[in-house]
Formats: C-alpha cells, sequence, structure tokens
C-alpha cells in the first residue's frame, strides 16, 4: 500500500477513536434516561436516536451538510463565532460520525440498564449512596458489558461508513479522505489491486469485530446476558 493508502488508514482510526469516545459519554446518559423515564417523549426520543439506522446514509448527509452549510443554522453559528464552516472538515466528519452512530452506542447500553432493573440501585440507596454515585459505582460497573459492546459496535460503524462521510467532508487527501473514501476513489480510477488491498482490510476488519461480538455474547461469558 501507498502513503495515501496509510494516510487514510491513519486517518480512519483516528476518527473512529474519537467518534467512540464522544458516543461512551453523549450515550450513557441517553441510554439510562430511555431505560427508566415514563416520560411521555421517551418514544419519540427512542425513535430519533434509532433514525440513523433507516434513513439512507446519503439523506443524513445532505441534512448535516445543509445544517453545516453557510445557510445553515449549525453553519451560521460556527461563523459567527469565528470557527469557519465545519463542511469539509476533519470536525464535520467527526459530529456525522456521532449522529450516525449513535443507535449503535445507545442500544447495546440501554439494553444493559434494563436487563440491570432497579434493584441494585435500591440497594444502593439504602446504603446512604447518592443517585450519582450510585450511578458510578453500581449502575457503570454492572453495564460494562453493554459498555464494551457500544464502543465495539460503534468503532467498527464508523470504520466502516462510506455515503455520510462523503456529503460531508468529501474525498479531500489528508483532511477528509478515509478507507472508504480511498477505496470508491481507486475503483473509479480502475486502480483494481489497491482497493483489493484496502477491501480486504476490511474485510477481515469486519469478520473480526463479530467475531468479538460473538464472543461478549456467548452464554456463560462476559457479555450480555
Amino acid at each position: 500500500m501507498d502513503a495515501q493508502a496509510w494516510q487514510a488508514i491513519g486517518l480512519t482510526l483516528q476518527l473512529a477513536t474519537l467518534t467512540t469516545l464522544l458516543l461512551l459519554v453523549l450515550a450513557t446518559p441517553v441510554a439510562w434516561w430511555l431505560a427508566h423515564t415514563r416520560s411521555r417523549w421517551r418514544m419519540p426520543v427512542s425513535a430519533l436516536v434509532t433514525l440513523p439506522l433507516v434513513l439512507p446514509p446519503s439523506v443524513l448527509g445532505f441534512y448535516l451538510l445543509v445544517a453545516l452549510g453557510p445557510q445553515g443554522p449549525l453553519g451560521q453559528f460556527t461563523q459567527a463565532m469565528g470557527w469557519g464552516l465545519l463542511s469539509f472538515t476533519f470536525t464535520g466528519l467527526l459530529i456525522g460520525s456521532v449522529i450516525f452512530s449513535l443507535p449503535f452506542a445507545v442500544q447495546p447500553i440501554q439494553n444493559a440498564f434494563e436487563a440491570l432493573g432497579t434493584r441494585p440501585m435500591e440497594v444502593a440507596a439504602t446504603l446512604r449512596a447518592s443517585p450519582l454515585d450510585a450511578f458510578f459505582t453500581v449502575a457503570l460497573p454492572q453495564a460494562r458489558s453493554g459498555l464494551l459492546t457500544a464502543a465495539v459496535l460503534s468503532f467498527a460503524h464508523t470504520v466502516g461508513e462510506f455515503g455520510v462521510v462523503l456529503m460531508i467532508g468529501g474525498n479531500i487527501p489528508g483532511q477528509t479522505r478515509v478507507v472508504s473514501t480511498q477505496i470508491y476513489g481507486h475503483v473509479e480510477a480502475l486502480e483494481y489491486a489497491q482497493a483489493h488491498a484496502l477491501a480486504a482490510g476490511m474485510l477481515v476488519f469486519s469478520f473480526a469485530v463479530l467475531l468479538a461480538l460473538s464472543f461478549l455474547r456467548r452464554p456463560g461469558g462476559r457479555g450480555l446476558a
């Protein structure tokens, strides 16, 4: 593989790592709220979180591109703050990746919290633990398998995304060109040998992810019960 391929791989890993870390921070409180609330807003919020699963990536990417553009609300805000436009930048890719992979982080964590039930938190309350202390010392450790599954799925989904990153970031070498768009560029240029090398790596990576998830979910293992 040439230098551009390694550059795309490095950018992809950087994007996937940052996306996963941000998603774990953002998705955990959302998943906790969805697992325990009785609010009438639960179903609409759940549908909104799940929307990227059924929405075509090109549609999501288009609306994010509009929102981040010069006439969009986010674009106008970032320009007013002196940050410039985030479309066709790495930061724009990061925003799109977080939104696109949100359900892959929320759902496993939510399932883990729902499986935990309310009993452990009630016991912690009888021991005079505050709700926040109980959350960090009881709920999160008990839901670690859900957090791990969310991290694996979020990372893998970000590595493999194409439509959203192409719409928001284009295919700029060293800035927004990730592995999926690099493969696309090779195919467009009829450079099938280079495309094969990257595609084979993605195939092996995808298989390894599925194998890891099977291990996490196996009966009697450390995965989700």
